[in-house]
């Protein structure tokens, strides 16, 4: 019983790591120039890719350097 749950409990485990990593790649992750550093930073301050998507130019420039911050907004206005 004691094996059995405590491999259950690797295999939980290892798919909530990989289900939440998974929901973490966002539309984020396809714009050129765009590290982990900056996504976590805009994430942190917009609390959504909705809110980022929704963002003015200077609302970016708040949160990013001006060359990032114009990246993104091109990413999400050019469409």
């Amino acid at each position: 019983q004691y094996l059995r749950n405590e491999a259950h409990r690797f295999g939980i485990t290892f798919h909530r790591t990989k289900r939440s990593k998974s929901q973490i790649a966002s539309e984020l992750d396809n714009i050129k120039g765009i590290g982990e550093k900056s996504k976590q930073k805009l994430l942190q301050h917009f609390k959504s890719v909705k809110k980022i998507k929704e963002a003015t130019l200077e609302q970016l420039s708040n949160v990013l350097d001006k060359s990032k911050s114009q990246k993104v907004y091109e990413y999400f206005h050019t469409k």
